[in-house]
């Protein structure tokens, strides 16, 4: 049977992005809670709140991120805090720790789809202008 203990000084403490938004409004909470063996995480098990994300893009194709940066690097590096890979993307990102290779692969992913779009567009010309240069030659003969 688990005994209940302390949340703030058990285990190894964890820091991941926690979605507070709705169900089509997602915005999360860069947040500390105690070790993932705990179970459940929810507001009142949230040892201190670092800062928010919010991942829809506002009128200026923004993603606002705000980010508490002396406390961060508190637990990351007093308290060695795990933490999640979707948070060390964002703090790759953000300049404090060194870009996460996941980065790379989703850029390159990213980029060879643009290519692919590309190169359909650019097909699609193709076809649309060679089906205008043979209607205009059927109209000349006729």
């Amino acid at each position: 049977m688990r005994q209940l203990v302390n949340p703030a000084t058990f285990g190894r403490p964890y820091i991941y992005l926690a979605n507070f938004g709705c169900s089509n409004r997602p915005v999360y909470h860069i947040a500390v809670y105690p070790d993932k063996a705990l179970g459940e995480h929810y507001r009142g098990n949230m040892i201190e709140n670092l800062g928010t994300f919010d991942p829809i893009p506002n009128d200026r194709n923004e993603k606002l991120v705000s980010l508490k940066f002396d406390r961060l690097k508190y637990w990351l590096g007093v308290r060695n805090a795990e933490v999640s890979v979707p948070l060390l993307e964002l703090l790759g990102l953000s300049g404090l720790l060194p870009l996460h290779p996941n980065t790379f692969v989703r850029a390159r992913a990213y980029r060879r789809l643009m290519y692919k779009s590309l190169e359909k567009a650019k097909e699609g010309k193709d076809d649309k202008g060679d089906e205008k240069a043979s209607q205009n030659e059927e109209q000349t003969l006729n």
